[in-house]
């Protein structure tokens, strides 16, 4: 501005007036429009859940997309912590942040399988095989072992050969119903993940 002439001063000045007034007058440019960018997760479904590796528990969401077409599955493209829960209050530990690559990873079990005695690889089998076949060899150690009476006479109800480990992420109302299943059936070796 040091060096700006009097007939330059005039027609910065000028062109200032007469925009202003042009501005008053209703003749403005048109404005320009500022777009936000869309959120990352506003498409996906939101899934609430637990993670599956320790004792703690800590609330999960899940962020699938998926248009929900018959023949179309969704994916899970993002997890964070569950900032409602009241264990983690939204925080993740280094595992529970990775659990996107824990689902995705081709070496994840996704069914039963079976190896028989002998055999050096493993059968995929259904999920009704598998839980009539744990059915049936619980039924046959219970039948085998089942103590009904102590060495005094006292009956007692037990069964000491097979074990009962509750899962960690279960409700308190669901380790209450699986207690109960297990004692009725005269199980003394009974514990929780998230004591272990």
């Amino acid at each position: 501005m040091n060096n700006m002439s009097r007939r330059q001063f005039f027609k910065v000045t000028g062109g200032t007036l007469a925009g202003s007034s042009m501005a008053l007058l209703g003749v403005t440019p048109t404005p320009a429009v500022a777009a936000a960018r869309q959120y990352k997760l506003e498409r996906m479904t939101e899934t609430r859940s637990t993670c599956p590796y320790c004792s703690v528990a800590c609330g999960i969401l899940l962020y699938s997309l998926g248009d929900g077409a018959k023949n179309a599955k969704a994916s899970v493209l993002h997890i964070e912590g569950d900032h409602d829960h009241p264990v983690n209050r939204g925080t993740l530990c280094p595992k529970g942040a990775g659990l996107v690559d824990f689902i995705h990873s081709p070496n994840r079990l996704k069914y039963p399988e079976y190896r028989a005695p002998g055999s050096d690889k493993w059968e995929r089998i259904s999920w009704d095989d598998a839980y009539t076949r744990i059915a049936k060899l619980m039924k046959e150690d219970r039948d085998a072992n089942f103590i009904q009476r102590s060495d005094d006479g006292k009956i007692v109800n037990r069964w000491t050969t097979t074990g009962m480990l509750a899962a960690s992420a279960s409700s308190n109302e669901v380790g209450y119903i699986t207690h109960k299943v297990v004692r009725t059936m005269g199980m003394l070796v009974f514990d929780n993940q998230a004591r272990v």
